[in-house]
């Protein structure tokens, strides 16, 4: 068995124009002062990375790795959810997801999956260049509007649908397999990848590509209600990044697992701060640590009644309580008899 490594954060929704959340400097102490061991980096955030010279240039990444070092910190992952989201985007979400995009290729949806492709290209680049073996994003999604099967989808639609997503990540995997880096995705709501049913049908239709992996989110198990543990058991060769996220089901006469177009906060499934939902917390680290994972446990805060701040103080010290080191010898090797082919054939009778 091995050691998961921790506790990290995921930067994402703490970056903002006050300090200390404003700069990478301020950022990485704040994070450290925490007690956080590694950051896990949003590709589009600019005051974080450069991705494009981080793909070009190692020496950039040296100096960028060089600086979060000197906070005691590394790089865990580069997510690039929102990169992820446009490389198959529904004409429905076309307007909505647009923002997502660079201003020169909005409301061009095919300039911007062409867009989004080469960022995801540069990613792969940079992340070998920052010697990082995993890569956390979101699928996009094609068939989304169609999840609910009525009116009855033609017959088809769905096979067709993950064909096309398949042609469009083969070539992204296929530059992080020269990279070195897994695709990790976070299995998600609005995604075409949002449950181990899709994420296999995926799988099958990129012929079991090595670098198509998942982020593991129990939250989003929890909101769709499904059995997030034995999810572990069934994917857990797949599984190459870890988010740390907690959340809540408490379905009523009034709404259930479709959250009836409430907020968030009235919501039956909702995200919460790490202790504060109902993620069986404990029996994931286990066995994530029977299946020998081996990687980072990176915290992503999403809460609509914490604040930010504390969840993430919180959290820390959550997950280090979390943390397993396995043993490195049986509990009862004390009463080992030794290796003897002699006298196992004796006491088989043979």
């Amino acid at each position: 068995m091995k050691n998961i490594k921790g506790p990290a954060i995921f930067l994402a929704q703490f970056m903002g124009d006050e300090a200390p959340f404003n700069s990478l400097d301020s950022i990485c102490q704040w994070a450290s002062d925490l007690g956080f061991k590694g950051i896990q980096i949003p590709t589009w955030e600019s005051r974080l990375i450069d991705v494009q010279l981080a793909a070009e240039s190692k020496t950039y990444c040296d100096e960028l790795k060089g600086k979060i070092a000197g906070y005691g910190l590394e790089i865990t992952e580069l997510a690039s959810h929102i990169h992820g989201q446009l490389v198959a985007v529904h004409p429905a979400y076309d307007e909505l997801f647009d923002s997502f995009a660079d201003a020169s290729v909005r409301g061009n949806p095919k300039a911007r999956q062409a867009w989004a492709v080469q960022q995801m290209l540069d990613i792969a680049k940079a992340s070998q260049h920052l010697g990082l073996g995993a890569h956390v994003t979101f699928s996009g999604a094609l068939l989304w509007p169609f999840l609910y099967p009525w009116p009855q989808r033609p017959a088809g639609l769905v096979e067709q649908g993950f064909e096309e997503l398949a042609k469009r990540w083969r070539p992204i995997f296929d530059a992080h397999d020269e990279a070195g880096v897994d695709v990790c995705f976070e299995l998600h709501p609005n995604e075409d990848l949002h449950d181990g049913a899709t994420f296999e049908r995926f799988l099958d239709a990129v012929d079991g590509h090595s670098r198509c992996c998942i982020n593991y989110d129990p939250s989003h198990f929890i909101l769709q209600q499904m059995d997030y543990l034995q999810f572990i058991d069934l994917y857990h060769e797949r599984i190459k990044a870890f988010h740390v996220k907690d959340a809540e089901f408490n379905p009523s006469g009034r709404a259930g697992v479709y959250g009836g177009y409430l907020d968030w906060i009235d919501r039956p499934g909702r995200f919460r701060s790490l202790g504060d939902g109902q993620v069986d917390f404990q029996s994931i680290f286990s066995k994530l640590a029977q299946y020998d994972y081996d990687s980072w446990a990176v915290i992503e805060w999403e809460c609509c009644i914490k604040h930010p701040e504390d969840g993430a103080r919180e959290g820390a010290q959550f997950v280090e309580d979390h943390m397993i080191r396995v043993t490195e010898r049986a509990f009862d090797d004390f009463a080992a008899t030794g290796a003897d082919d002699g006298l196992n054939k004796r006491v088989l009778g043979l």
